[in-house]
């Protein structure tokens, strides 16, 4: 395949990707990434917890051989932390070519959302809303739309990918 034909081939990719986000819950609340982040969906695993990580960071699951940390999103936003059952999913990520599960209560749906359903956040100056891109209004609900980049710092990727 030429260069220009592997170029379409991506664009009609990404075309296809945009505007969908898989959307999870965390107690009464609906949450959405932008599906390029998300590599797979899995149902929870044994979790391997190593020492000296934020409470957030749960340990680490074996994925094919891979080796992948796991936070806790409900942990990350400052919830209660919630017994995991069948219900229970990871979604695999990859932010800043780190791959991490985020641990959510359950994955409902994947939602086309196009820019023009997106509000901006509330400005909150005191940071309450630093990992939310958007805010997308879907029928008469709303969805937070979560900034991925944002999840974890530039710190705690690097600390994370070394693990």
């Amino acid at each position: 395949m030429d260069q220009v034909a592997a170029q379409e081939l991506q664009g009609q990719e990404e075309d296809t990707q945009k505007g969908k986000y898989p959307i999870f819950v965390l107690e009464n609340e609906n949450y959405g990434l932008e599906i390029r982040y998300v590599t797979e969906i899995i149902g929870i695993q044994l979790i391997t917890e190593v020492p000296e990580l934020p409470e957030y960071i749960r340990g680490i699951i074996n994925l094919r051989g891979k080796i992948i940390p796991v936070m806790d999103v409900r942990l990350r936003f400052k919830k209660p932390f919630k017994e995991y059952n069948d219900r229970t999913c990871v979604i695999v990520i990859d932010i800043r070519d780190v791959s991490i599960g985020l641990i959510v209560d359950s994955v409902s749906e994947v939602l086309t959302i196009n820019k023009d359903e997106i509000a901006a956040p509330p400005d909150m100056s005191k940071g309450g809303n630093k990992y939310l891109k958007g805010i997308g209004k879907v029928g008469n609900e709303v969805k937070l739309l979560l900034d991925c980049d944002k999840l974890l710092n530039e710190e705690e990727t690097k600390n994370l990918s070394e693990i």
